[in-house]
């Protein structure tokens, strides 16, 4: 049993554009304009997920992505079904920041200084009144796990910081590392998966062939 999660990041946005911890704004009218460029290339799959977030959304829908309910008793991606919205888990939320959501990184650093240094030193640490970098970790290990369980195709359009965690717990690394990964505006990361073991592909555009890994 196979299987396959490809992990899309948000279009962009003037939040991603200015550092800032998402104030909950729509996408721009460029990055609109370039997800439905590329609507149609990624593969269609059963399941469809976003991140509980107005950019997430807004990219899914421009990408032309929705669920797909299957009817029949050899359930398959290539069956006819009912559309649905896709689903949001909580486990896919985006890093809750506390009270620093919708500032800048500059404009907390010039408030809070030793505490954005140690947020950004300590992965256990919260000094926003939020969530670790170590809790979202956790979190979005368990929905990997919880996922692995089930053949066949996920599409998950979800905030950098959740393909970065993915990615932490794909390559069993330390929370740590969290930081070193770079998620850019509407690129795919892909892993599949088999038996516990996974392979990872990363920050490929969503257009490329990369994007339907056929391995495991």
């Amino acid at each position: 049993m196979t299987t396959r999660v490809t992990f899309v990041s948000p279009a962009m946005n003037a939040s991603l554009r200015q550092a800032r911890f998402d104030d909950g704004g729509s996408i721009d009218a460029g990055g609109e304009a370039r997800a439905r460029a590329v609507a149609g290339a990624l593969p269609t799959g059963v399941r469809v997920v976003t991140s509980p977030t107005v950019r997430c959304r807004e990219t899914a829908a421009a990408l032309g992505l929705v669920a797909v309910r299957v009817t029949g008793p050899a359930a398959s991606a290539t069956e006819p079904g009912e559309p649905v919205q896709p689903a949001e888990p909580a486990e896919l939320a985006g890093l809750d920041v506390g009270r620093w959501r919708g500032l800048t990184l500059a404009e907390v650093g010039a408030a809070e200084p030793e505490a954005v240094a140690r947020w950004l030193a300590d992965p256990g640490s919260a000094p926003h009144g939020g969530e670790s970098v170590e809790d979202l970790c956790a979190r979005v290990a368990r929905w990997l796990e919880s996922s692995s369980r089930a053949d066949g195709r996920t599409l998950a359009v979800v905030e950098p910081e959740i393909v970065r965690a993915a990615v932490v717990h794909v390559l069993g690394a330390p929370a740590a590392a969290f930081w070193r990964l770079d998620v850019p505006p509407l690129t795919a990361t892909s892993i599949s998966g088999r038996g516990g073991r996974w392979n990872l592909r990363l920050g490929h555009p969503p257009d490329s062939p990369e994007a339907s890994p056929e391995g495991s």
